[in-house]
Formats: structure tokens, C-alpha cells, sequence
């Protein structure tokens, strides 16, 4: 008998687990961006294409990863999601061009990060109530630990194999730490038997708050992972070196860290919706920042500050479902809220690679971070000062 007491944190520590290794493969793309121009001779463009439909499609399969959860467990969905990104990461060694890098690394990554994804934050929910926000944030702490480790990584690996030996490397590390963590996931022993509390995913989708958040989730989107795919060749443009472009990337999972594991108190005293509102915000002013930033120690600012911004607002959403929504199909909700983010991260960092491409700077896709950022957050403004989170949660 589960020892239901404890055991929600062995789920937030596997969940840790699952979101670092999967999140490490992922964000490890800001290693390989150099190897790739020079392997393949491909415009920004068409490499950062790579990642946004990476992206796109991790968080659209956060909606079926989700449901499915909700049905067959969290366990069997997040075992299918490793076994996605082992696979996708040996055949991806292998590719001979970018083409291929599309149909490996872009659809298998994708798949395996979404059924891992969504599972792995939906199942820690149900296990807390007074300490949610702060389980939550520990439990996507990973999603930040993943973005500081995987580039570090992969750019060690690749120093020591290639760019190919370490795609299988980082295969190796998914495969033993992503196993061993999705074995270990639960659902909450409460939930397996009697009526459910909560709203059911169908209900969910006829709310106001669902599609002000969703439209929040599209907006911001857009901006917050061009700097993940675009800032380490920004740097090198500026006439810094390669290792230092990676460095900036790892320090917006340092930031990521810092807001996930901080957000949780304040949010509480707050408001976890303003709490996002100001997250979203946040995010804007920071890509005002990166418009004037050329020393490099303005470019660690940006990049440690915009990764707080970015940290805390994805340990506040799943918080926010399960406050509105309740456990019932929470994995899904949220699931189906994440394929906003998947619609904004497929168009922002290659179109971001496009706008490069064309006109040969980066400062469109700077301001236009902004202002799609501001927009996030007058979605969450006007969902606040509309009270329909407190209408709705009490009818």
C-alpha cells in the first residue's frame, strides 16, 4: 500500500527526473545550432525550423499525452514517451541532412517530450493541496534544470565525439534516468476508485478562463523561445565565443531554476494570476532589454531574468488548472492548453531565423517579443478584473 503521505514527493522527484531528461534533449539544440550550419551549409531559417516544430509538437501532443494519462495512468504514457525520445535521438545521429533532422529529431523529439510532459506535471497535482504551487515548482524545476545541463552537455559531448556520438550519448542519459523515473510514477491511490472532483475536459473547454489563458499561452509564446534557439548565435554575431553563446542559453535554465523554485510563496500571498500576469510582463521587459544589450554582461542579465520570468509562469499554470478545473482531467486540461504554446513556438523562432535571414539582425523578433509578451499578459489582466476565476470556481 502506497504511503500516500510520502509518496507525492517520489512523483514530484520523478517527475523532476522525466522533465529534465526530456527538456535537457531538447534545449541541448542550442549546441548543435553551429554544427548544423557547418554539416549542412542551411540558412538560420531553416535550422531553427528544426526546433519549432520540435516544440510545436511537444506541446500539441500535451493534449492526447494528457487525456491518455488521465485514462491509462501517467506511467504507461511517460514509459511510451522515453522510448520516443531514445529512439529519435539514435536515428537522429544518423541523419545525413537537415531534411531528415525534421523527420527524426523533430517529430520523435516532439512526441517523446509531450507524452512525457503533461503525464509527469499532471500527475503530481492531485497528491498536495496546501503545498501544490511549491510541489509544482520543484516538479518543473526540471524543465529549467534540463535547459542550464543540456547544452552544457551536449557541447562537452560533442567536443569529445561529434555532434553524432553525442546525439547517442544523449540517448544513453534519456534512457537510464528517464526509465528509472517513469517506472516510478503514480497516480494518488484516492483517485482510483469512487467519483472524481473537478470539471471534466469537455466543460473546461466551454470557459472564459480556459481560452483567456490559452490565448495568453499563444501570445507569449511566440517570443520565449527564440532566445532559447537564437541567443548563442546572437552572441557570436556580437564577437563573442561559441562556449560563451551556450552559456547564455544554460543561464536562462539558472533563471528557470531560480523562478520555479521561489515562485511558490509569493504566488500564494499574491494571487497566483496576478502572479502570472506579472510573469508575462516580466518576459516583455526583458526583450526590451536584449534590443540595447551588447556587452556581455547585459546579455547574463537578460538571460538570467528572463529565465526567472519564464521558470515561475510555467510552475504557476498547472496550479492555476487545478484551482479552477480540480483533479478530474487536469492532465488533460492542461494538455490542451500547452498546444497554445505549441502554435506560438512553432512561428517565433523560425520566423525569428526568417526575419535573420532577410534583413540580417534580430531586433524585429526582439520587439515583437515584447509586444506579443504585453498581450499575454492583458489576457490575464482582463480575466482578473473580470472575477470569472472566482464566479466560475464557486458555481
Amino acid at each position: 500500500m502506497i504511503d500516500s503521505s510520502r509518496y507525492g514527493w517520489v512523483v514530484v522527484a520523478a517527475a523532476f527526473t522525466l522533465m529534465f531528461v526530456g527538456f535537457g534533449a531538447a534545449y541541448s539544440f542550442a549546441a548543435f545550432f553551429s554544427a548544423f550550419e557547418a554539416e549542412f551549409g542551411a540558412s538560420r531559417g531553416d535550422i531553427a525550423l528544426v526546433f519549432s516544430l520540435c516544440a510545436f509538437l511537444w506541446f500539441s501532443f500535451g493534449a492526447p499525452g494528457g487525456m491518455l494519462a488521465d485514462r491509462f495512468g501517467a506511467r504507461r504514457v511517460a514509459l511510451a514517451g522515453v522510448a520516443c525520445l531514445v529512439v529519435a535521438l539514435w536515428v537522429a545521429s544518423q541523419a545525413p541532412s537537415l531534411s531528415v533532422l525534421y523527420a527524426t529529431y523533430s517529430i520523435g523529439i516532439g512526441v517523446g517530450v509531450g507524452l512525457v510532459y503533461v503525464p509527469s506535471v499532471g500527475a503530481v497535482q492531485p497528491w498536495f493541496s496546501a503545498n501544490r504551487a511549491f510541489a509544482s515548482g520543484l516538479a518543473v524545476a526540471g524543465i529549467g534544470a534540463g535547459n542550464f545541463a543540456g547544452p552544457l552537455l551536449a557541447a562537452w559531448w560533442i567536443g569529445l565525439f561529434g555532434w553524432r556520438g553525442a546525439y547517442l550519448a544523449l540517448a544513453l542519459f534519456v534512457l537510464l534516468l528517464g526509465g528509472v523515473a517513469a517506472a516510478a510514477l503514480r497516480q494518488r491511490p484516492e483517485r482510483t476508485s469512487g467519483a472524481q472532483e473537478g470539471i471534466p475536459l469537455s466543460a473546461a473547454l466551454r470557459t472564459t478562463p480556459f481560452w483567456l489563458l490559452f490565448a495568453s499561452l499563444v501570445l507569449s509564446c511566440v517570443g520565449l523561445f527564440v532566445p532559447m534557439v537564437h541567443l548563442g548565435p546572437y552572441a557570436t554575431d556580437a564577437g563573442y565565443t561559441e562556449a560563451q553563446g551556450v552559456a547564455l542559453v544554460s543561464l536562462i535554465g539558472i533563471g528557470s531554476l531560480v523562478g520555479r523554485f521561489t515562485v511558490g510563496a509569493p504566488a500564494d500571498r499574491l494571487g497566483r494570476l496576478p502572479s502570472l500576469c506579472a510573469m508575462y510582463a516580466g518576459l516583455g521587459v526583458m526583450f526590451v532589454l536584449w534590443t540595447v544589450a551588447s556587452a556581455y554582461w547585459m546579455l547574463v542579465v537578460f538571460a538570467v531574468v528572463f529565465g526567472v520570468c519564464y521558470g515561475a509562469y510555467v510552475a504557476l499554470l498547472p496550479t492555476i488548472v487545478m484551482d479552477l478545473y480540480g483533479p478530474r482531467s487536469v492532465s488533460g486540461i492542461i494538455g490542451c492548453l500547452y498546444t497554445g504554446c505549441g502554435v506560438g513556438t512553432l512561428l517565433g523562432p523560425w520566423l525569428a531565423g526568417v526575419a535573420y535571414d532577410t534583413v540580417g539582425s534580430y531586433r524585429l523578433a526582439m520587439i515583437a517579443g515584447a509586444v506579443f509578451s504585453a498581450g499575454a499578459a492583458a489576457c490575464v489582466l482582463i480575466l482578473i478584473q473580470r472575477g470569472q476565476v472566482q464566479a466560475f470556481h464557486r458555481g
